[in-house]
């Protein structure tokens, strides 16, 4: 991706207010309707229930059917809901000059880490951005690739040397030299648009005092690589923006991803900084929620990173992500988060590893039965879920083409076999990955970042 380095002027106009719902409102309706659905997938579920009842039992019939339908169904529902009655807030400074730093904990990144510099050099930020670069006990050239770029690219740049191993040493190694009141993390092969920073900073300026932290929006770069960055192009684009976006409208963002994230300084350092974990971004961003402070979502802020082009890679990853929600969960249980949004934000996150093991260990071998005759677990009342799915996917589309990719000069690559694939074959994949994450959480296997 090859973004135009001219400053954009963004074509919305404001909204007019005066018909303004309040976020309350918004949760309560899209709750109602989800409930309603629900209600109506009950309803008409009943012989498949009878059905799988005299098989299993009722209450473990209740268990798969709502781990398959139910569940889903209603979360579904509430998202579709939700994301209708979502308005992003009009930014009313664009242009903010405010100081801030920049912090790029870097391992072995010699092949990147120059690139990465020099679309932070080519942003339209007005302020005056200090970069820290911390190496974390590299062995390649990473330390010549960053004293190049602050040369060429005639960069504000501290070289800093962290020797303990783990992302989180490095970040809190790089924060003890912060002196402006916002820091963004940034990670050594992201690439950002060169508007990213200035949304960020603009988002947060716009934002009540309370709200410490804004997550940017992330995209896939090499999504021509292989099949598997295809289908997380998808993944990215649909998935995980329709969720930043329903957590960003409840104010409570649940993970501001340290690939590419604002937060408030003071914030950051009332709690410690980031935390020895596997997940440390989760972790943190629901500690600064648990002080009672907010996290933004701000889709114009984006930035490229490379998603895993192989599965065993993917694997790494995702089943990272899945141990790092299990770390934030332990620490932080959803009902002692002092705000309802986050309350319920978080208590969905406690129902994933519920649904993850119902699709992994009864959903996925209910397919296969149902191959040979056998609709016990998945039949024609499973395929209620998939006009959601594409109700929601449709709904986000329209507005990452129409807001963010029009307002941004992006345009949306053609990947029709990516989507297919995502539709039907990513949760298949998706689901027993997640469970090998919380397996390694719950049996503190060895930690690995890459």
């Amino acid at each position: 991706m090859q973004p135009n380095l001219s400053p954009i002027k963004p074509s919305f106009k404001p909204r007019n207010n005066r018909f303004y719902v309040t976020v309350t409102t918004k949760f309560w309706v899209s709750h109602a309707l989800a409930i309603g659905w629900t209600i109506f997938a009950l309803y008409l579920s009943l012989p498949w229930l009878r059905d799988l009842s005299s098989i299993v039992s009722l209450p473990l019939a209740i268990l798969i059917i709502g781990g398959i339908a139910y569940v889903p169904g209603y979360m579904n529902a509430f998202l579709i809901a939700s994301l209708l009655l979502d308005r992003q807030p009009v930014l009313r400074d664009q242009y903010p000059s405010d100081s801030v730093t920049m912090l790029i904990a870097a391992y072995n990144e010699e092949k990147s880490i120059f690139n990465t510099l020099q679309y932070v050099a080519n942003q339209d930020y007005l302020g005056k951005i200090h970069i820290i670069v911390i190496n974390n006990n590299s062995t390649d050239h990473t330390d010549q690739e960053i004293i190049r770029a602050k040369k060429e690219l005639n960069l504000d740049i501290t070289l800093l040397h962290e020797y303990k191993p783990g992302k989180f040493h490095a970040l809190n190694k790089g924060l003890q030299h912060v002196m402006t009141p916002y820091v963004i993390t940034l990670d050594a092969d992201t690439l950002l648009h060169p508007s990213s920073i200035r949304y960020l900073v603009s988002r947060i300026k716009n934002s009540p005092s309370n709200v410490s932290a804004v997550a940017g929006s992330m995209l896939v770069r090499n999504s021509r690589e292989t099949i598997w960055t295809r289908i997380q192009e998808w993944d990215y684009f649909l998935g995980i923006a329709s969720i930043k976006r329903l957590q960003g409208l409840y104010q409570g963002t649940l993970v501001a991803q340290g690939a590419f994230s604002l937060y408030k300084t003071e914030c950051v350092r009332e709690v410690q900084g980031w935390p020895d974990a596997i997940g440390e971004d989760i972790v943190l961003t629901w500690r600064l929620l648990h002080n009672q402070w907010k996290v933004y979502f701000e889709p114009l802020a984006v930035a490229f990173t490379d998603a895993p082009p192989t599965l065993s890679h993917f694997v790494k990853q995702r089943s990272r992500w899945a141990r790092g929600m299990i770390e934030g969960l332990i620490e932080i249980k959803p009902w002692n988060q002092p705000q309802l949004y986050t309350k319920y934000l978080t208590g969905i996150n406690f129902m994933m590893p519920y649904l993850d093991f119902v699709y992994t260990f009864c959903w996925i071998p209910g397919l296969i039965l149902a191959f040979f005759g056998f609709y016990w677990i998945v039949g024609p009342l499973t395929l209620l879920v998939l006009p959601l799915t594409i109700i929601s996917y449709s709904l986000l589309y329209t507005y990452q083409r129409n807001y963010v990719f029009k307002n941004l000069g992006l345009k949306v690559r053609r990947n029709t076999l990516g989507f297919i694939l995502f539709v039907l074959c990513y949760q298949m994949i998706m689901s027993p990955v997640s469970v090998w994450g919380y397996l390694q959480e719950m049996f503190k296997l060895k930690r690995v970042w890459k």
